[in-house]
């Protein structure tokens, strides 16, 4: 067997959005591959039996098909569409096989489908506003802001684009438009007489200074609009009932914390905890852009995924008896679906040495099935590695997980390089998935140490708001102590070629880190948070993500103490490590400024460092960014190792 290579990317099927079939015999998938031809993704939608079988290919491809949804009567298939030059577009297909037809033509783009309980309708969300002009001859219009939150990384300039329900008839004509108004509206659900639309969206007077947002319903003639949780802030995820007497949702009551499951009731009179019990992160899955959206079980119960110390699994709360794990594994699901019965769900989920594949599972008795092998033959002939985990107690009563990955064709006897990795968000978590940054450092000889400390999710809310107001603090104290102890476990690591690196957050730790300890041969800081300053204007989300991590009055008319003692460029001046920093030119998170700041002051103090910059990547160039873009980082990477370590 062979150690993996960044040129692996394009051999591996990346599995995506799932959704089973009413009456549970099928599940739709879709299946995503990195073209080395056309430097871009394609993706198809794929169909499997949930008895068994050979999974088939549904639809053609031939550049991205997304989202399955089956019709409520199992008769037809929604998704979204790009087709040529077009922007994600909704279209339906007979789900036994045909040809596909487009539901809208909308100039910006369709959002995921929602089928209403006649399978005659189908609601989405869909940007409003005027497209820009794709003529580049033509100067551009100047831009009028009046709110704070006008642009999003990813997307660019959002202020004039708000997102809306519509709905559309599956015998084709104009889509209607549901809602209006200066906000977005998201995410929506029918009700079961499918009289009524909820959704989710920010529309209390203080929107644009805060992360809020609540579940709303609406007659879909657009009248009758009601609020129906009381602005404790983020909703997501709503899901009607099936008696229709409530709304089940997730809610982050406020950032950080975990995600909690809660029933608000259909018209808003009564709100009730859902959680069973567990304070854990829900709701949001373990693979990109995966959303767990609340599905009612028999009996009352309500299913969705859960986060536990570096795995992520089904849980389901609301029942009289509290909650329970269903078919927990130590893997990671991110996408998973339900039948109509509430007796089979469809799941995709990872583990170590395993990419994403799809499973079936009988919710009565946990039971799982292997429904899909896209990755088995790439498997077979890669040496993927499998990371030993340990728990390290950082403080009393502070218990850090913690894993270290050999490095591939690993021998007795030798001495390898060690990388330790921080994740970012701080809300995250690392844990038992595959990850391509892993097994491709693995491949290339070093050995991989990473953790969860302080200010991850995974464990209870005290947990992740313990970095709060003390960025630097305990988080530093937890990662470097975890490394210390997995130092210890590992007697083949050679203590004189150590690295560092991490993203984002991640990027932030590594830069504080080399500020304040000189044990390290080689830092790798990317798409970083470096200076808080100017982090609150510049980047898309700072007017409020620094309130919540640095402290409420941790701003630079208020506290630039605060502010300048929990930036690492404040001790860059300590900073003796060999640096690489690696940022994306149109990261609207974490702008390259950033980067850019850290670059001068390094080189001004005549220190070890290279800048290197991808255009037209924005914050998601590791996960998302061009395939050739992607393999490129990767070669830089591994060439900057080679040479310091």
């Amino acid at each position: 067997m062979r150690p993996m290579t960044p040129d692996d990317l394009y051999a591996i099927n990346w599995l995506g959005e799932c959704d089973i079939s009413p009456d549970g015999s099928r599940v739709a998938f879709a299946v995503t591959r990195m073209d080395r031809e056309t430097d871009a993704y394609t993706s198809a939608i794929w169909m499997v039996d949930t008895a068994g079988g050979e999974p088939r290919q549904f639809t053609a491809g031939a550049k991205r098909d997304s989202s399955p949804r089956w019709s409520p009567d199992g008769r037809w298939l929604a998704f979204l569409s790009e087709r040529g030059e077009d922007r994600p577009q909704l279209a339906v297909m007979p789900a036994d096989g045909g040809e596909s037809r487009l539901l809208t033509k909308l100039p910006l783009d369709a959002g995921v489908p929602a089928w209403s309980p006649d399978a005659s309708r189908i609601a989405f969300s869909a940007k409003t506003g005027t497209p820009p002009d794709p003529d580049p001859k033509k100067a551009k219009p100047y831009r009028r802001i009046s709110s704070m939150k006008y642009r999003v990384n990813g997307q660019g300039f959002t202020y004039d684009q708000r997102r809306h329900l519509f709905a559309v008839d599956l015998t084709g004509g104009e889509p209607r438009q549901v809602t209006e108004g200066d906000w977005d509206d998201t995410q929506p659900a029918w009700s079961p007489d499918g009289a009524r639309l909820t959704f989710i969206s920010a529309r209390h007077d203080e929107r644009e200074f805060d992360t809020q947002s609540d579940a709303w319903s609406v007659a879909l003639d657009g009248s009758d609009i009601r609020q129906l949780t009381p602005t404790q802030g983020a909703c997501s995820a709503p899901s009607w009932s099936p008696d229709g007497r409530w709304i089940a949702h997730t809610n982050h009551p406020t950032w950080p914390s975990n995600e909690r499951l809660r029933l608000a009731a259909a018209d808003g009179s009564e709100l009730r905890d859902a959680s069973g019990g567990l304070d854990r992160q829900m709701g949001a899955g373990s693979l990109p852009g995966a959303v767990a959206r609340p599905a009612w079980l028999p009996g009352g119960e309500v299913l969705t995924l859960a986060q536990d110390r570096g795995s992520t699994n089904l849980w389901a709360g609301g029942g009289a008896s509290g909650g329970r794990w269903v078919a927990r594994t130590d893997g990671m699901a991110g996408w998973y679906s339900v039948d109509a019965a509430g007796k089979t769900a469809a799941v995709v989920a990872t583990e170590q040495t395993r990419p994403a594949e799809l499973f079936a599972v009988d919710l009565a008795t946990g039971e799982r099935s292997q429904l899909t092998h896209f990755n088995a033959a790439w498997s077979a002939e890669v040496s993927l590695q499998h990371a030993e985990r340990f728990t390290v107690a950082t403080e009393p009563g502070i218990e850090v997980d913690c894993w270290v990955m050999k490095p591939a064709n690993f021998e007795e006897g030798n001495t390898y390089p060690v990388i330790l990795n921080v994740h970012g968000g701080p809300f995250g978590q690392y844990g038992e998935n595959f990850f391509d940054e892993f097994q491709v450092y693995a491949g290339a000889g070093y050995g991989v140490v990473f953790c969860n400390p302080r200010g991850s999710s995974g464990q209870d809310t005290p947990f992740a708001r313990a970095l709060v107001g003390d960025m630097g603090g305990s988080d530093y104290h937890d990662v470097m102590a975890a490394f210390e102890a997995a130092l210890q476990r590992m007697p083949w690591a050679d203590s004189s070629r150590l690295a560092v690196m991490g993203g984002s957050y991640g990027g932030f730790m590594t830069t504080w880190i080399i500020g304040h300890d000189h044990r390290f041969k080689a830092a790798i800081s990317e798409r970083a948070v470096n200076d808080w300053y100017s982090m609150q204007g510049a980047s898309d989300i700072g007017g409020t993500f620094n309130r919540q991590y640095l402290g409420e009055s941790a701003t630079i008319q208020e506290d630039l103490d605060a502010v300048l003692r929990q930036s690492p460029l404040t001790y860059a001046k300590d900073i003796e490590t060999p640096v690489l920093i690696l940022h994306s030119e149109n990261d609207l998170r974490c702008p390259i400024s950033q980067a850019e700041q850290l670059f001068v002051v390094l080189k001004q103090r005549r220190k070890d460092v290279e800048f290197v910059r991808f255009p037209d990547e924005d914050h998601e160039l590791s996960r998302a960014g061009r395939p050739s873009h992607r393999v490129d980082r990767f070669a830089v990477i591994l060439d900057y190792l080679a040479r310091k370590l």
